[in-house]
């Protein structure tokens, strides 16, 4: 899909694809969406995960259909030849997802998003990122990596890769983690401390990232609080693109090294960070490389 955002750089603006499953209204991140198709009839696959619908071939790529309907309990299509694939690339991964109608794209601030709080949300089971209101309805943006990666945890962030880096010399240089899912940003914490680096504050977006060094800043002390930022993308309020552009904009922080960790990598979005001045992006499941590359950055 085509979409001109796509090539901007730091406005904190995302498109949102809505679509709708069981009546109820729920949103993706455009950037992650390939294209849209109707309903094919699959193939099943012999002891798939209950939520896996089968597997079907567009021009000679197997893809794997996810039944969203199923993930989320609301009740199937008695019809789905009406319905369609939402087919999606990220973290390296091509996969449908079988919605029941799409509505359109809408232009939104990740500023107007919110996140879901824990009365309704927790870090175990969230597979809601935000929610949104657009044109009086509500629009819930799912995590559509925490879906996958329940089905399949071997295409979550590869932990086992930081196994054999355990029982490093410790590091004490601060590095500050912008990174808006619970349980993602306790798996990077837990894997950087893994790693030797025992210093790591976690910020629930880049707003709260930017505030912070703000106030470093403010306090004339940034230089000792913060050696790296390591950043998402897909972030409420702030987003990790915004958040690259600020601090390299500002004359006082550019200095600081900037990583891009994020299933949305790709030759497309890795031309819109280097345009902002990341120093590293990476596709988040490469836990083992991030630290690879933060040991270039802190330890030359």
């Amino acid at each position: 899909m085509d979409t001109n955002i796509l090539m901007e750089s730091g406005t904190n603006e995302l498109e949102v694809l809505e679509f709708t499953i069981g009546g109820n209204h729920y949103g993706i991140n455009v950037a992650k969406v390939r294209e849209i198709v109707p309903y094919n009839v699959v193939t099943p696959i012999p002891n798939s995960h209950k939520c896996v619908e089968g597997i079907f071939m567009p021009r000679d790529l197997m893809i794997t259909v996810i039944n969203l309907a199923k993930v989320i309990n609301v009740p199937e299509s008695e019809d789905p030849k009406s319905d369609m694939f939402i087919i999606t690339n990220f973290n390296k991964l091509n996969v449908a997802f079988h919605v029941q109608k799409v509505i359109g794209i809408h232009r939104v601030s990740w500023a107007d998003i919110i996140t879901p709080d824990t009365t309704i949300s927790t870090a175990d089971t969230a597979i809601a990122t935000g929610i949104v209101k657009i044109d009086g309805k509500l629009i819930i943006i799912l995590d559509f990596e925490r879906i996958v990666s329940d089905i399949n945890p071997e295409t979550g962030l590869k932990v086992s890769d930081v196994e054999k880096l355990s029982g490093r010399e410790r590091n004490d240089s601060p590095i500050l983690v912008a990174e808006d899912s619970p349980l993602l940003m306790k798996l990077m914490v837990d894997s950087l401390h893994k790693s030797g680096y025992n210093d790591v504050t976690p910020c629930g977006n880049g707003q709260i990232a930017w505030d912070m060094l703000q106030m470093f800043k403010k306090e004339g002390n940034y230089a000792d609080k913060v050696k790296c930022v390591i950043t998402d993308i897909e972030m409420p309020m702030m987003d990790g693109h915004r958040l690259t552009k600020l601090i390299k904009e500002d004359e006082k922080l550019k200095s600081i090294p900037v990583i891009i960790f994020s299933s949305l990598i790709d030759d497309q979005m890795r031309a819109k960070g280097e345009s902002l001045g990341a120093d590293v992006q990476l596709s988040k499941p490469e836990i083992g490389k991030l630290v690879d590359e933060i040991d270039k950055l802190l330890l030359k």
